[in-house]
């Protein structure tokens, strides 16, 4: 437990945790589906509710909207998104971005297209974005164009701003507004261009980081990337935290990259899971797709009340999978 939950009045923590948020959606949720939840009860029903937000699981297959509300839904978001496909990255495979975005419109249908654009110019430095991608490198860079969207909107208004040759001490914290009358200097960027003065460019997002209510990594960990250079690039600055160790210990949601592909209880499920199939080789494949689900369902715990809807990802991290090792 955080002792500086104890520093905290009880309206502080409540807006911190999104308590509040959570109550509000459950009893929505509880009145949608009102014959299928009562019928358990609801006691039991806001048990098993608060239960999956606990474990992360309460973001599976949920509208947009709801996925990014809050920065632990962004945080279980970026983690399933990791644990269901892994594989693709033991594998090796290279993807495209039409094709991430196929796999996390899996997980959340309506997952906009421009989020996953933003990612991929973070590892392509807006260069050639019909390139493949490694699973790696994408993820790191979804990870933080996903969890600090709102403050990377900032940074660009404060980098373009500077490009254009505005003092530091006119640069303005920026709102919604000036985000969406953003000239597309920032878009044309390359790897080449010399970018803005490092020192100016850590000042501003200093200033900024002091007032601002969004999630933003740690001032400290700006600062070490940006100490070290005399002028970056703004995509260059974004590929510096994608790939920084400590902004993404601070998210919580990916192990570092040297363990990324590393996660002996599900390979294990795995290992287990493919025995169960070969037991009978003379099967044809009709009933061997038929006990394959059946084995997937008979691994996985009861899912939450509110989560009935079900999926299968061509993987080693199908829905099914994903929900017992998370649990």
């Amino acid at each position: 437990m955080n002792p500086d939950r104890f520093t905290l009045t009880v309206d502080e923590y409540l807006a911190q945790k999104s308590v509040l948020f959570y109550l509000e959606d459950a009893i929505n949720q509880l009145l949608e589906h009102r014959d299928e939840y009562t019928q358990f009860g609801i006691v039991r029903y806001f048990a098993e509710y608060f239960g999956s937000v606990r474990s992360g699981n309460h973001v599976l297959f949920r509208e947009f909207s709801y996925v990014k509300a809050t920065p632990h839904n962004r945080a279980a978001f970026i983690r399933i998104f990791w644990r269901c496909f892994r594989q693709i990255g033991k594998n090796g495979d290279l993807l495209a971005m039409t094709e991430y975005c196929s796999l996390l419109q899996l997980l959340c249908p309506d997952f906009p297209v421009e989020m996953v654009q933003n990612a991929a110019r973070i590892v392509l430095m807006d260069d050639a974005m019909d390139c493949l991608m490694s699973f790696a490198d994408f993820l790191y860079a979804f990870q933080i164009q996903f969890y600090y969207e709102e403050f990377l909107e900032s940074v660009a208004v404060i980098y373009q701003d500077l490009l254009s040759g505005k003092s530091p001490n006119t640069v303005i914290v920026p709102t919604s507004t000036s985000v969406e009358q953003l000239p597309p200097v920032i878009a044309g960027e390359t790897a080449t261009q010399d970018g803005v003065d490092s020192f100016l460019f850590n000042a501003c997002i200093e200033a900024l980081c002091e007032r601002y209510k969004h999630s933003h990594p740690s001032t400290s960990s700006i600062r070490e990337i940006l100490q070290h250079v005399q002028r970056v690039s703004f995509y260059g600055f974004l590929m510096a935290i994608a790939k920084h160790e400590g902004i993404n210990h601070e998210i919580g949601s990916l192990p570092s990259k040297a363990e990324l592909l590393i996660d002996p209880d599900m390979d294990h499920e795995l290992e287990k899971l493919i025995a169960q199939i070969s037991v009978s080789p003379t099967s044809n494949s009709s009933s061997s797709a038929t006990g394959h689900k059946e084995l997937i369902r008979k691994a996985s715990p009861r899912k939450s009340l509110h989560h009935r809807k079900r999926i299968e990802i061509e993987s080693d991290g199908s829905t099914e999978e994903t929900d017992s090792s998370e649990n």
